[in-house]
């Protein structure tokens, strides 16, 4: 009995220190997009943002650490509702394998990328796949009001930029394979869910989310502004 008991008690400390690993990275990666979206100059452009059917940020976590051999990041997406209601619950996501651009290994690193249609939001409701080879992608422009409407970027399904040691650019993920984070998605809402579940507005959005979402609804507002 006691030693059932204590088992009992392992897993569910284990279940907690999952969920506040992701609820701090929900914070984390509200600070990043706060951050990013502040720079003058350089920052990711406004109307690409407000076009976005879908939002990633994977932040530069100290406590898990973001990098393993340049290959490997867990982060949060959340995409706008089927009815129009506002964004998603987030979902948390691994990025890992592939060729995430040179600056990647140089310190704490940070990746947002933005899905772009209805075909690269279709992709991320797989259990998995392929940046750059189930989903066209590029690396994202730079501006705050870039007006970016070249036939290229019109066709990406992902646009993708990084910061690392404070340095922003656009970045290459072309490689890299996605896919939903079901342990800690499950230690987050207390119960399993599918990465389409959270993404098409299923499962209720957690207290946790309200600073992302505000951050969201400043630069990219619920209701998408044209394709």
């Amino acid at each position: 009995m006691k030693v059932a008991y204590l088992g009992l008690f392992a897993a569910c400390s284990l279940i907690a220190d999952t969920r506040s690993d992701a609820i701090h990275r929900i914070d984390s990666a509200e600070e990043v997009l706060h951050e990013i979206m502040q720079s003058p100059d350089r920052g990711i452009p406004r109307d690409l943002m407000q076009k976005a059917h879908c939002v990633g940020i994977v932040p530069s976590l100290k406590r898990a650490g973001f990098i393993v051999g340049a290959k490997y990041g867990k982060g949060v997406v959340t995409c706008r509702t089927p009815a129009g209601s506002g964004w998603s619950a987030p979902s948390m996501i691994v990025i890992e394998g592939g060729n995430i651009g040179l600056q990647i290994g140089l310190g704490e690193t940070d990746v947002v990328f933005a899905v772009m249609n209805a075909s690269g939001e279709n992709r991320l409701m797989k259990d998995k796949f392929t940046i750059g080879g189930e989903a066209a992608a590029m690396v994202g422009p730079l501006g705050r009001d870039a007006q970016a409407q070249t036939d290229a970027l019109m066709r990406a399904e992902i646009l993708s930029w990084s910061r690392s040691r404070g340095v922003f650019a656009g970045v290459s993920l072309d490689g890299a394979s996605l896919r939903a984070d079901n342990n800690d998605n499950e230690a987050l809402y207390g119960h399993r869910v599918s990465q389409q579940e959270v993404l098409h507005g299923h499962i209720g959005p957690p207290e946790s989310a309200e600073r992302l979402y505000g951050e969201l609804n400043r630069y990219a507002p619920s209701v998408r502004t044209g394709e």
